[in-house]
This record gives structure tokens, C-alpha cells and sequence, in this order.
């Protein structure tokens, strides 16, 4: 059995297939590489404009505190203790228009938004009645606003309270994140039932957009003119509707289902950043590189499935083909992979696809009409590797179902295989060639390898 050619062959074969992974190992590094380059032109964009965005608020900062007695060595004290309340909206609507813009740094690009918010807040002073008690004493109130990253604030207009106006000032003041806007309000305000205000806003940003639903009742309509949001977040939007041109979205939620009336209260201290919030994402539309990942893990089936087709041929002919030749074949296939990546970044996946499928089969369509001793067999293969590469497309195309194809191209491969090889005697096959190989090696006079002579 260990003399058997047939058995050398196919272990030659698996040792070319192991030997092609090393280029492969290098070419799925090379993508991982240019993909993090790709990455960092958002960082880029972000350092050079403004991250992503996060708003938390409207919102009133309310200062109080209490007299306390306290023993000291002895003794009782009498103490102010200072605390900080927050008084959040009871309803909350922002409404948003997005315009998203292209930038290019290099081959690689990233996408810089711009959005004009209206902010529109009421305020219930039934939130604030459990403070009417003796030895609280209230202090100067703030309403405060909370963004991502305060450059990109292009310009604010003043806070509308009935008919009285209000200038915005820089920063926040809230814990975890300065970023963002506040402005006094006078101490009376707190005395009304319902305190209604609105303001605008016009925010510039990367990546996503975020909206903390603050409010007992809030809601988020926005309105893009890009037409690949990624909605992610805590909360997925009630209704969207997605368009060439764009799309809009709107999401709703109340205290009920995100509990932030008992999160943001007394001292609060929590990182905004770690409460829950409507999120819009800017979403690149094409990943070539992550679809030339994807691609690259089913080279292995291309070349396994060409060498298959290579090793059915030799059994059922007279021709012979040798491990160095396979090897060059299954090179070329790697390069296809390699002409694939580079030229998605220039001109995109499904023509760079077309591209290296055209210049692998030229390339290999010369070559084997000398091994293959013939035109008529060199286009045969050829057009086999072809619709290989349109069925591994086609594997690329459809996520949802790719296992399924897969392995009904591999039950169908497997099947050809059985069929044409249905009526040969392995045992004689492999009789005849060592014969073959004995008789040629006394006329010469010198052993040869009779499975590639």
C-alpha cells in the first residue's frame, strides 16, 4: 500500500495545499494591516474635526442643601451639608437633520456629518415637591446640556422660556463629561408648574450619533441624507424607512423602560457614557476588505477543487502533471486574491472581482495550454475555474444562505467525482503504472517518480 502511486499522489497534492497556506497566512495578514489603516482614517477625521456624539440633556441642575447636626468630640455641630439635584423633563422631544459628507485621506475615505437639532423640553414641578421642607434652602438653578465632544458645536441659539431669552455658556459641568453648555436660570422658575423651553443646536461629528432619552416621555426623529444608517444602541427605532436618498428614523422610550429617572437624581455621579441612548450610525456602505476576508477562507476550496479536477484528468488520461506545475497553478489562484485586494481599493469588490477572475484565467490559460498539450483542454479548465470563481461570488453575495450553496457545490464536485470514476480498478491502476514505471526504468537504466514521468 505505501508503494502505491495513486497514494503518493494524493499526499504530494495535500503537501502542495499545506505549502499554499503559507501565502495565504500572509495575504489574510495583509488585509487585517489594510483594513486598520482604513480604520484610522476615521480617527483621523475625528481628531481633525469632532468624535462621535453624545447628547445627555436638556436637564436642571439644582443646588440645595440642608442643616444637619452632627457630635464632635462631644459636642453637637451644627452643618450645612451641599448636595446637587437634577430635575429632568418630563417631556422630551429632538428632532434632527442630517447631512453627511465625504472625505478622502489617501485611497481611503470616511464620512463627516453635520445635524441641525431642535431641542424641545418640559419640565413638571412635581419632581421637586419632596424638597418643600423645612431646612432645605434651594439654590441657583442651571439648565445644562452634555455633547461627545465640544468642537463639534458649531453654533447654538439662546434657550426660549415663554417670551424671555437666555444665553448659552461653555460646558457642562457633568460629572464624568465637562463637555457641552449650560446657562443660569432664575431661582422662580423652579416656582412654576410646567416650565417649557426649546433651543437649537447645530452639531458636527464622526461615526454616530446619540440621543440619552432623559425625558418620562422622550422621542428622536431624525432625518439623513444617508442612505446607510446602522442602528445600534440600546434601543432599536419604532419606524424607520431607508431610500437611495436617505433615511428617517424615529425612536421613542419612557422611563418605564430605561429607569433613568432613579439613575440621574441626587449627586449623581454616573458616567454618561454608560446610560442608555437612541444611536445612528454612519456606515461605510462597502467593505471590500472584510469581503475579501471573507473570500480569501474559501480559497482553499477553489484550490482543492481545481486540483481535484487536475488529478481526476490524469486519471482518466494518459497525461501526466507534475507537483511543480500544480504548485504554479495553485500560486496563481493565491494571486488572484492578491490582485483581488489591491484593486478594491480603487475601483471596488465586484469590478476588482471580474478584474482578477479575466487576468487569473489569461494567465493560466497560456500556461496550461503547454501542460494540458492542447488549446481545447487549457480553455476546458479555464472556463471550469471561471465558474468557480462566479459560484465563490455568489458564496460572497448571499450571507444568509452561503452554507447552503457551499455545500451543495461540494456534494456536487464530490458526485462528478464519483461518477466518472465509478467503473476504474484503483488496484489496477496502480499495478499498471509501477509496471510502466519498472519497464522504463531497465531501459534507461536509471528510477523515476512513474506517476509524473
Amino acid at each position: 500500500m505505501t508503494k502505491s502511486p495513486v497514494l503518493w499522489k494524493m499526499l504530494t497534492l495535500i503537501g502542495c495545499l499545506l505549502l499554499l497556506l503559507v501565502p495565504l497566512s500572509m495575504l489574510s495578514s495583509l488585509i487585517t494591516e489594510r483594513s486598520a489603516w482604513r480604520d484610522s482614517v476615521a480617527d483621523k477625521l475625528s481628531q481633525s474635526t469632532s468624535g462621535p456624539q453624545r447628547l445627555f440633556g436638556p436637564l436642571i441642575a439644582v443646588p440645595w442643601s440642608e442643616i444637619a447636626t452632627e457630635t464632635r468630640d462631644g459636642k453637637d455641630v451644627t452643618v450645612q451639608v451641599n448636595h446637587l439635584r437634577y430635575y429632568l423633563p418630563d417631556s422630551l422631544k429632538v428632532t434632527g437633520d442630517q447631512q453627511v459628507e465625504q472625505r478622502k485621506v489617501g485611497i481611503y475615505q470616511g464620512q463627516v456629518w453635520r445635524t441641525g437639532i431642535t431641542v424641545n423640553a418640559t419640565f413638571n414641578k412635581e419632581q421637586l415637591d419632596d424638597m418643600a421642607k423645612p431646612g432645605i434652602i434651594l439654590g441657583a438653578p442651571q439648565l445644562v446640556m452634555g455633547v461627545g465632544d465640544s468642537r463639534g458645536i458649531s453654533s447654538v441659539t439662546p434657550l426660549n422660556v415663554g417670551d424671555k431669552q437666555f444665553d448659552f455658556q461653555p460646558g457642562s459641568g457633568l460629572p464624568g463629561n465637562s463637555e457641552g453648555l449650560h446657562v443660569a436660570l432664575p431661582a422662580e422658575m423652579l416656582q412654576q408648574k410646567t416650565l417649557a423651553l426649546n433651543f437649537a443646536i447645530k452639531l458636527q461629528g464622526t461615526r454616530q450619533l446619540e440621543v440619552v432619552p432623559l425625558g418620562k416621555n422622550t422621542t428622536f426623529d431624525l432625518k439623513s441624507n444617508w442612505p446607510h444608517p446602522g442602528f445600534t444602541g440600546s434601543f432599536l427605532p419604532e419606524k424607520h424607512q431607508i431610500t437611495p436618498e436617505g433615511f428617517t428614523a424615529r425612536w421613542q422610550s419612557s422611563w418605564f423602560a430605561n429607569n433613568l429617572n432613579s439613575l440621574v437624581r441626587n449627586d449623581f455621579t454616573v458616567s454618561t457614557e454608560k446610560l442608555p441612548a437612541f444611536s445612528a450610525m454612519v456606515v461605510n456602505p462597502v467593505d471590500q476588505y472584510q469581503q475579501t476576508e471573507r473570500a480569501v477562507k474559501y480559497a482553499i476550496l477553489l484550490i482543492g477543487l481545481t486540483y481535484m479536477a487536475f488529478f481526476l484528468f490524469e486519471t482518466l488520461t494518459a497525461l501526466r502533471v507534475h507537483p511543480m506545475q500544480y504548485l504554479l497553478v495553485g500560486l496563481s489562484l493565491v494571486m488572484f486574491f492578491l490582485v483581488l485586494l489591491a484593486l478594491s481599493e480603487h475601483i471596488g469588490f465586484n469590478l476588482a472581482w471580474l478584474t482578477a477572475s479575466l487576468t487569473c484565467a489569461a494567465i493560466n490559460g497560456f500556461y496550461l495550454q503547454a501542460v494540458l498539450q492542447g488549446w481545447r483542454r487549457s480553455l476546458l479548465f479555464v472556463g471550469g475555474v471561471l465558474v468557480l470563481d462566479a459560484v465563490l461570488w455568489q458564496l460572497l453575495q448571499s450571507e444568509d444562505s452561503a452554507l447552503l450553496l457551499g455545500t451543495g457545490v461540494l456534494m456536487a464536485a464530490l458526485a462528478a467525482v464519483m461518477a466518472l470514476t465509478r467503473n476504474i480498478d484503483w488496484y489496477r491502476l496502480s499495478a499498471t503504472v509501477t509496471s510502466d514505471a519498472a519497464t522504463e526504468e531497465g531501459q534507461n537504466g536509471e528510477g523515476r517518480f512513474g506517476l509524473w514521468k
